[in-house]
């Protein structure tokens, strides 16, 4: 009976220290991302003080702001005092989807806002930059950007042609009909 209590404390400490392994890496991410929160919040309290920014626009700016961060030609994006006025940051109703790709979610609002994107390259002119961003009330369900680095592979179009199966085209199917007919006249049972 000592035996069986002692194996079973064992298995137990080993539980619990497996469970406080696993758990030890996210206590380091934590602080970081919490870090970016802090960014973005003073990012969007700048807009919106400093700059007179309506919250939604200045949503959107410091999401984009952080988004273009992340690309490999882009060191960072400016936002000129005019880039939150009427002319340059629309928040438009917009009750429908999205867009017409993978973000086709319903929003109320979308909001567009411009930067200029200052290249890492030096000798290269700042990118002209276009943030599109849909809401549902306050919280943004969709993201776009005129990113200037193309995608590295272009996405395959899904095709609406009718005639089109699972595996392949129309000429596909007719090829492999015709091979199936072939073999028939081979085994002598006709067309």
């Amino acid at each position: 009976m000592d035996s069986s209590n002692t194996s079973r404390r064992l298995r137990r400490l080993v539980r619990s220290l497996t469970v406080a392994l696993a758990a030890l890496p996210l206590a380091f991410v934590t602080p970081a991302r919490a870090d970016l929160i802090d960014q973005r919040n003073e990012l969007i309290a700048k807009f919106v003080g400093d700059m007179h920014a309506d919250p939604l626009v200045a949503d959107c700016a410091a999401h984009g702001s952080f988004v273009a961060s992340t690309s490999n030609v882009i060191d960072h994006v400016e936002f000129a005092p005019e880039s939150f006025d009427s002319q340059h940051a629309t928040i438009t109703p917009w009750n429908d989807s999205f867009d017409e790709g993978k973000q086709r979610i319903k929003v109320d609002n979308v909001v567009t806002v411009e930067g200029q994107g200052i290249a890492r390259d030096k000798d290269h002119a700042p990118y002209d930059l276009k943030f599109r961003c849909g809401y549902v009330g306050q919280q943004m369900l969709a993201f776009s950007w005129n990113d200037p680095v193309p995608p590295a592979k272009p996405r395959a179009e899904r095709s609406t042609k009718k005639g089109k199966g699972k595996h392949g085209s129309k000429h596909t199917t007719k090829r492999t009909t015709q091979r199936a007919q072939a073999q028939r006249k081979k085994r002598g049972g006709g067309t």
